[in-house]
């Protein structure tokens, strides 16, 4: 170092001779000028800190006090003030503050139209990005971005062509939005054209691609990046996870699990939520349970995985296991929890399990979550329980089609025809558009009521005003009004005539009339259509077998009784059962396996004597065997429906409701004497067959016999 080095370091680290002006004036020493910068560049670091704790805990006004009491702030606190109006959707205040900046830069520019288009106001948001005086490429950006957000896909491709620079940022935010909106093919032919990519751009490219239905593309893509050698994200693994989830991609999902664990992944919550979903879509949920048991979980949302994964894979039981794991480990559950928790109570039909789980989202404040409620309908609805399903939806906040579809159609399958009504004029009237399932539900409760006038107008209605809603299952609901009303011939016509192909579905409705009104001509011409549809169709053989039955045919019973030896083709078993206590009792006719079968027996004989003290006499055209007229009431006697109530009776308290559940139409003699079996007991028993439910109280049956 020279010496005039040495001379100038020295001279600029000696102390300067005290002034005769400021320091003077203000009658202080010089060391106080020091003294006043640190206190100044302390005040000021004070007051961020403040504001920004302010802001982070949304004390909005505490933070415009500290503001204020800055006496010269800087672009950046300015800018952080503005952000935290914005994102408390404040703008009004961001944009007046904005407004008295007495200087502004880029930074604050561009957070300002951020905070406009988050806050709904794209006018302003494109007022400010006009009036910019320079912008950079995160303004350009950013612009995109809001017309994106706001549906105008052209504009904003034509501003991302306009952009004097664009970094792999601008080129992400168009693929990302052309992708959302479901134009896939310009997304693939942007991603083409970028001169560079990042891993953001690969994985905006899969999971689009999955959302838009194009999975194997998406795992294409996947396959694509690997082989470049891009760098994988979390996001990127758990996007592909989704994706093999979604196609049941079984190896590849393994393989990816596997790239989980190389890059030391596998505690990631959204991976871990994702490898559980994977697993659980691939019925795996031994590996699901592995992955799960990994770790001790507090996140609501890797149990609800878990959770939804068991009712998915129909293991409703260990689906409830989870969630009683959940509330004892203090894992508050959350809608979607509320909701696979319930769903798995309707496929168990545990009703008592149902109510526990909805007492718990009664204290959680749930119950009038849209979702959660529209559950509890479905599963109060199977359950058989219609005025829990009723209050539910009543309890509801905001309604959705959803929620009035439940409720409609659970209705229309309890045989309730005028509260459906009820409830259709209501939806319309709360400006709720109806769709398919709607209708389908409207024409399905006037079919169980034997509103044929009704039917009539709502099915005019649907082919003239809703040509695009008109479905099958619209035909099937119209040709089971016209048949059980006994116009057979007519429903034939309308098959004959429908807009869409007919299928075995809305043959089998005619057919199962035909049945009900003992007309054989249009009963084999129904079957022979069924049969050229679907030639080993076991219920068009049973249906027809049964017509022939009941008029006495019984070489016609016998030739397709071989028919349907020949072709392999076997009954489906009659099966009754009580779901008490979370077990599922089951019996099939004539059954004496279970345990309770002498106490069952002796109800029934008890039951019998009973039943001829009022007169019944049992009707033997449903013995459907050709044998003595003492067997054929023997057999009635002991049908699965009649076991299953009989059970009810001798294990349930005395003026309980008694559920019964058949995977079979029910037969009509015993329909006759359950009617009268409630009014002997004094007690509501509910059955629900494979159309509807029946409610029996006193003698008399909620479907007034008209089923």
């Amino acid at each position: 170092m020279s010496k005039s080095t040495v001379k100038i370091s020295r001279a600029f680290f000696q102390k300067p001779k005290q002034s005769n002006t400021l320091f003077q004036y203000l009658n202080l020493p010089s060391e106080s000028f020091t003294t006043i910068s640190c206190n100044a560049n302390s005040h000021s670091a004070k007051y961020k800190f403040l504001l920004s704790d302010h802001l982070k805990n949304r004390r909005l006004d505490e933070a415009r006090e500290v503001l204020n009491k800055i006496p010269f702030p800087g672009v950046h606190i300015y800018t952080m003030m503005i952000d935290g109006y914005a994102l408390n959707h404040r703008l009004n205040d961001a944009i007046q503050l904005f407004e008295k900046m007495p200087v502004r830069d880029i930074v604050s520019w561009n957070s300002m139209i951020k905070g406009c288009l988050n806050g709904g106001d794209l006018i302003t948001a494109k007022k400010l990005f006009d009036e910019m005086p320079g912008r950079n490429v995160v303004s350009w950006t950013i612009m995109v971005n809001g017309y994106l957000q706001f549906g105008k896909i052209e504009v904003a491709e034509r501003l991302f062509f306009e952009m004097p620079v664009k970094d792999v940022a601008a080129w992400n935010s168009m693929i990302y939005g052309y992708l959302k909106s479901g134009r896939v093919d310009e997304a693939v032919n942007l991603f083409r054209m970028m001169p560079s990519r990042n891993v953001i751009s690969w994985t905006s490219m899969i999971d689009g691609l999955d959302y838009n239905g194009r999975t194997d593309e998406a795992l294409i893509f996947y396959k694509k990046m690997v082989g470049f050698v891009v760098k994988l994200s979390s996001n990127t693994l758990s996007c592909v996870l989704k994706a093999c989830a979604n196609v049941m991609a079984l190896h590849l999902g393994v393989q990816t699990h596997c790239q989980v664990v190389k890059l030391g992944f596998s505690f990631d919550e959204f991976i871990c939520t994702s490898l559980l979903t994977f697993y659980a879509n691939c019925k795996q949920m031994e590996n699901a349970c592995k992955v799960f048991n990994e770790k001790l979980h507090g996140n609501v949302v890797i149990w609800t995985a878990l959770l939804t994964g068991y009712g998915l894979n129909h293991k409703h039981e260990s689906a409830l296991m989870v969630f009683g794991d959940m509330i004892r480990m203090a894992v508050l559950p959350n809608q979607s929890s509320f909701t696979s928790a319930l769903n798995s109570c309707s496929g168990l039909e545990a009703l008592d399990k149902g109510k526990e789980i909805h007492a718990v989202s009664v204290k959680l404040g749930l119950d009038s979550d849209v979702f959660v409620g529209n559950s509890l309908i479905v599963m109060y609805t199977v359950c058989g329980s219609i005025n829990d399903a009723v209050a539910a939806f009543s309890y509801i906040g905001e309604k959705n089609v959803v929620s009035w579809n439940s409720i409609i159609v659970g209705s229309a399958k309890h045989g309730q025809g005028k509260l459906v009504l009820t409830l259709f004029s209501r939806m319309i009237r709360d400006e709720v558009d109806p769709d398919e399932i709607s209708f389908t539900g409207l024409l399905s409760a006037c079919s169980h009521s034997g509103m044929l006038q009704k039917a009539r107008c709502f099915f005019e209605y649907i082919s003239r005003y809703k040509s695009t809603a008109i479905k099958l299952q619209h035909y099937v609901c119209m040709v089971d009004v016209l048949g059980r009303c006994g116009k057979l011939e007519e429903a034939e016509e309308l098959i004959k005539n429908m807009q869409v192909k007919p299928n075995s579905i809305v043959w089998l409705a005619l057919l199962s009339a035909c049945r009900m009104h003992s007309n054989l001509g249009v009963a084999e011409r129904a079957a022979k259509s069924i049969l050229d549809l679907e030639p080993n169709c076991s219920a068009a053989y049973v249906l027809l077998s049964n017509i022939y039955a009941s008029a006495g045919k019984w070489s016609d019973v016998s030739r397709m009784r071989v028919r349907m030896k020949q072709a392999g083709i076997v009954k489906q078993l009659g099966c009754s059962w009580v779901t008490l206590r979370g077990v599922r009792h089951e019996f099939v006719c004539a059954d004496r396996s279970h345990p309770l079968s002498e106490k069952i027996y002796q109800k029934l004989d008890w039951l019998g004597g009973k039943l001829k003290e009022f007169g019944y006499v049992p009707d033997e055209s449903f013995a459907l065997h050709d044998v003595e007229v003492e067997q054929k009431q023997e057999m009635l006697l002991y049908h699965s429906e009649r076991l299953a109530v009989a059970f009810g009776l001798v294990t349930t308290a005395e003026g309980s409701t008694i559920t019964v559940m058949k995977n079979l139409r029910a037969c009509g003699d015993c329909h006759s004497a359950i009617k009268l079996i409630a009014k002997i007991v004094g007690r509501e028993i509910i059955v629900r067959d494979s159309t509807r439910f029946h409610h029996f109280r006193n003698g008399v049956c909620s479907c007034g016999d008209y089923w």
